[in-house]
């Protein structure tokens, strides 16, 4: 099926409805005459988002079905209202007037929701207004062309998520499978038929009988982190890497987009990391679920929401960085929030952590064995990664052509 189609400003064939945030004080976590309250993308996850708030004065209603639309960052993600539901000021709803079929339009605004990214502004976070919605030129085609191409991308993208869903459940295995891996090789060591004991710690359980259990703070000293003055230029974009919370997702660390020049180490603060130090996030919001840990490869710097651990000669560093990764759980829980919900793990708890230590030698073979088993399990998420992105790549790339008559829809779909 070929189509001829042109384009028309989205304000001509639907209402759109900006979203208002109500007092704080009308929205809790349940009320049984309010409505479901949507504030961002945050709450999305799937379609038809479950909200985690009610409303009993809502100033704005997204009405069930309404396309919601972010209008902050990230500027476009797409759902669905199911139900009435109090949207704040993170979103729109758009609802498709008689001109657009309601299905097609939520296809047709996967393909024009990049204009967005022409238009957003804002020095916080990237935003745009309600013109600008308005504004988003739609593929328009008559209402059995758009029918026709609402069944085919339900059809066609229901079976790449489908793939998808299943590619991310063996990435989520692999992962498992990697912290399976660590948490044993640092807890119960290589020798399956070592003598154990209990640990006397019931987050650690059995213990290889001639391991000993140590205290954290008597293992290493620490290092603080901190921000050089952001007013003075001569501070910046210097050679030193300087490190911060965002760039703790590899187990190395060497060099990153931040940098900091010598004269930031003389006039603050600031003091240089050296190789072999473990670094851990120390304040963020990260906190609430996971505790990033790396180590350095080379010199580097850190920020004030980090920690550096230099290792005694008591503990490896290789292998403390896999004890924290594998007990990433328990610290987790150590962690506090502050009166803005930041998590933060004070110095003094995370000193008194209990690590497994065992003998010197034993934890060399143990990170030995930790890094080659994990490199192949890291080399196939990796491409398991990339299948999905490729196979996200194509789902978008699917939704342009059909909403823009680049390929041939089925004919019998408009018989």
């Amino acid at each position: 099926m070929k189509f001829s189609s042109h384009r028309v400003r989205l304000k001509y064939c639907a209402a759109i409805d900006m979203g208002q945030s109500p007092p704080s004080e009308s929205y809790s976590a349940y009320s049984d005459d309010g409505l479901p309250f949507l504030q961002g993308t945050a709450e999305f996850g799937t379609i038809f988002p479950m909200p985690k708030i009610y409303c009993a004065a809502a100033q704005k209603v997204a009405r069930s079905g309404d396309i919601l639309l972010s209008v902050r960052a990230p500027v476009g993600e797409l759902n669905i209202a199911e139900g009435d539901t109090a949207i704040g000021r993170g979103l729109c709803a758009v609802r498709p007037n008689r001109r657009m079929n309601r299905k097609y339009a939520w296809w047709a605004l996967h393909e024009a929701r990049h204009q967005l990214n022409f238009v957003s502004t804002g020095s916080t976070y990237e935003a745009v207004a309600a013109e600008d919605v308005a504004n988003l030129l739609i593929i328009a085609a008559d209402a059995r062309v758009q029918q026709a191409i609402a069944d085919y991308l339900d059809r066609e993208t229901a079976r790449i998520d489908a793939l998808i869903a299943a590619k991310e459940r063996l990435l989520a295995l692999l992962a498992e499978k990697r912290q399976a891996l660590i948490t044993r090789a640092v807890t119960r060591g290589l020798d399956p038929n070592v003598p154990l004991r209990d640990s006397g710690v019931p987050w650690l359980g059995m213990i290889p009988a001639h391991w000993k259990v140590v205290r954290l703070r008597f293992l290493v000293q620490v290092m603080s982190g901190a921000i050089p003055d952001t007013g003075k230029s001569e501070y910046w974009d210097g050679e030193i890497p300087w490190v911060s919370p965002k760039d703790m997702k590899r187990d190395e660390i060497a060099d990153f987009e931040d940098h900091v020049t010598s004269a930031a180490l003389t006039d603050s603060a600031l003091r240089l990391v050296p190789i072999g130090a473990v670094l851990v996030v120390v304040r963020g919001m990260i906190l609430a679920h996971s505790f990033p840990v790396a180590l350095t490869v080379r010199e580097v710097t850190i920020n004030q929401d980090m920690k550096a651990l230099l290792c005694r000669g008591a503990i490896c560093p290789q292998y403390l960085r896999d004890f924290l990764r594998a007990v990433s759980r328990h610290v987790v829980s150590l962690a506090d929030s502050s009166a803005h919900g930041t998590r933060k793990l004070e110095t003094e708890i995370l000193g008194q952590l209990l690590v497994c230590v065992p003998p010197m030698e034993e934890q060399v073979k143990i990170s030995t064995h930790v890094a080659v088993q994990t490199a192949e399990l890291d080399r196939l998420s990796t491409l398991m990664a990339e299948t999905i992105a490729l196979l996200k790549e194509r789902r978008a790339a699917l939704i342009a052509a059909a909403v823009t008559g680049q390929i041939q829809i089925p004919s019998e779909a408009v018989a």
